[in-house]
């Protein structure tokens, strides 16, 4: 093996059985459509693995880069560049271009699976299903709060009816109690809360063929499914015993599903471990925990203070990450509740509501020119601007994960995993300018990424904020700038 050869790993949730389906949906979805780049393209076994092989060539004549990837667990990334002048982004774009590929492949297989989760100790509960059209990806940090907007301005409309002047502190004393009890209300939003004394969450996955799959899903509805884990969950963990793939087999082929071992996985991650130990880096108590029982992979901090916070984890993330990525986000989590984030988001967006209410509303029903400029400038700039200082925020919540948990490049490979479908439209450059200014709080993923991956560990920063402040402001002044 070459001195220059680049060794990278890949955790994958995806069974053995689909592991040779990988390489094909590599050839096809990425290798085929850019064939141009790409030469010695083979499909080869080795020590019993399927190898996908092929050579990048460098468009401009500049070298090449032989590249291996193995089907096996964790899959392995080899990438040789014929010589060390061969520039870093070629390599870095190859194996970010591999890496989202998998994770679509990632998806497709999510799409297919049978997913069953258990809290010991708790009721036995159906798994939330997404609804149509509603991408697993990009939610992690990444929410936007439009939807949020919208009902509030509906509110605001039906409360002003009813009170008059005295609306808007009204609207501000109902968001402030609603602040206040958030961890409550986060509580409710969730199937189960984690403790020490039952920090565990088991999780088991079958991934079928997707004609099975359908075949199943039309066969068995969700009280079917819910019976499925009762049965499960009473031959092992209500006695004790270990989660395992044979059990789960043998309830299976009892309500007449015929599975195969290797499309089935297991796993169990204490939740309550991982959390403490967040909280521990930041100095912090333990919050509620909050399990959400749903695919879609999130998670959230929210609270007043962190004596009064709340952490919600989806089973979603904590299936397709490993355990130390979600250390990572948990720690980008804990920067929220130390900080007090929610409430200085609050405070803003309280300040510029009650201006635009008891201030610029007055001037607009006098000055009905004044309309033209509300609409059009006023508004989408202000907006623009309260959700620019929640990036500001954000980059430090990832800043401080960094220098807390101590691992910044594990937090980008989960920003990665989570993130790969936005990530991808963030590669054309109209898309990532826009992606600056659109009403979200939360920087591009490309830029959280670069940045993460450039720091070097341990991470030394006295001021986090002002530091992500000049990041944030250079990242976005890059944007704009022609390349």
């Amino acid at each position: 093996m070459s001195e220059l050869t680049e060794t990278f790993e890949v955790a994958t949730e995806v069974t053995p059985a689909h592991l040779n389906e990988l390489l094909e949906f590599i050839f096809r979805r990425y290798l085929l459509p850019n064939q141009q780049y790409f030469e010695n393209i083979n499909r080869i076994t080795v020590e019993g693995y399927g190898v996908l092989t092929f050579t990048l060539v460098e468009p401009r004549g500049r070298g090449y880069v032989n590249v291996e990837l193995w089907a096996r667990k964790p899959i392995l990334l080899r990438m040789t560049p014929s010589d060390e002048t061969l520039p870093g982004k070629i390599l870095h774009r190859l194996r970010e271009d591999i890496i989202i590929n998998i994770q679509f492949f990632e998806e497709e297989v999510r799409g297919k699976t049978i997913y069953f989760s258990w809290r010991e100790g708790e009721e036995v509960v159906p798994e939330k299903v997404m609804a149509a059209g509603k991408r697993a990806t990009g939610k992690i940090f990444s929410d936007s709060m439009l939807p949020l907007f919208l009902i509030f301005l509906s509110l605001n409309f039906f409360i002003f009816i009813i009170f008059g002047y005295l609306a808007p502190l009204i609207l501000v004393v109902f968001q402030l109690i609603i602040i206040f009890f958030s961890d409550r209300i986060m509580a409710r939003l969730g199937e189960w809360t984690v403790s020490q004394k039952n920090p565990i969450i088991h999780i088991l996955q079958y991934q079928l063929p997707k004609k099975e799959y359908m075949a199943f899903r039309q066969r068995f509805g969700i009280d079917q499914l819910v019976k499925i884990k009762q049965e499960i969950y009473k031959k092992t963990l209500a006695i004790g015993e270990e989660l395992n793939c044979r059990t789960a087999q043998e309830t299976f082929l009892k309500y007449g599903l015929d599975c195969n071992l290797e499309n089935m996985s297991t796993k169990k991650v204490d939740v309550y471990r991982l959390v403490k130990e967040a909280a521990g880096r930041f100095n912090l108590p333990v919050p509620r925990i909050i399990i959400s029982n749903t695919m879609l992979p999130n998670a959230a901090a929210t609270g007043v203070s962190p004596s009064h916070g709340a952490i919600l984890i989806t089973t979603g993330l904590i299936t397709q990450l490993e355990e130390e990525e979600v250390l990572s986000v948990l720690g980008h989590e804990f920067s929220h509740l130390r900080g007090r984030d929610p409430l200085t988001l609050f405070a803003l967006s309280t300040s510029e509501y009650l201006f635009r209410a008891y201030v610029l509303f007055p001037l607009i029903f006098t000055l009905p020119r004044l309309v033209f400029f509300f609409q059009l400038i006023y508004f989408p700039i202000v907006m623009g601007a309260i959700y620019f200082v929640g990036k500001f925020l954000e980059a430090r919540a990832d800043l401080e994960s960094a220098i807390k948990i101590g691992q910044p490049k594990v937090l980008a490979e989960a920003l990665r995993k989570i993130g790969f479908r936005r990530l991808k439209f963030e590669r054309m450059p109209a898309y990532r300018a826009q992606m600056w200014i659109a009403w979200n709080p939360h920087p591009p993923t490309y830029f959280r990424i670069e940045r993460l991956e450039k720091m070097e560990t341990p991470v030394d920063e006295r001021n986090p904020l002002l530091r992500s402040i000049k990041d944030v402001v250079n990242g976005f002044v890059k944007a704009l700038s022609p390349s």
